[in-house]
C-alpha cells in the first residue's frame, strides 16, 4: 500500500509542477511579447524563421534558469 501511496504523491507533485511551469511560461511569454518592439506572433504567422529562433531561445533560456533553480 505504501508503494501505491508514493506513486499517487509522485503524480500529484508532477501535476502541480506542470501547472506551475505552464503558468510561469505563460507569464514569461506575455512579458516577453510586451517588452520587444515587434509583434512576434504576427511575424511567426508570416513564417519569419529568425523570430522563431529568438523566441525559442528565450523560452529555452527561461526553462534552463527555472530548472537550475529547482535542481538542488
Amino acid at each position: 500500500m505504501t508503494g501505491l501511496y508514493n506513486i499517487l504523491w509522485f503524480f500529484a507533485y508532477a501535476l502541480a509542477g506542470s501547472i506551475a511551469m505552464a503558468m510561469a511560461m505563460t507569464i514569461f511569454v506575455a512579458i516577453w511579447s510586451r517588452i520587444t518592439p515587434i509583434d512576434e506572433w504576427e511575424e511567426l504567422k508570416k513564417g519569419n524563421l529568425a523570430v522563431a529562433v529568438v523566441v525559442a531561445a528565450a523560452i529555452i533560456g527561461f526553462a534552463l534558469v527555472v530548472s537550475s533553480a529547482v535542481h538542488p
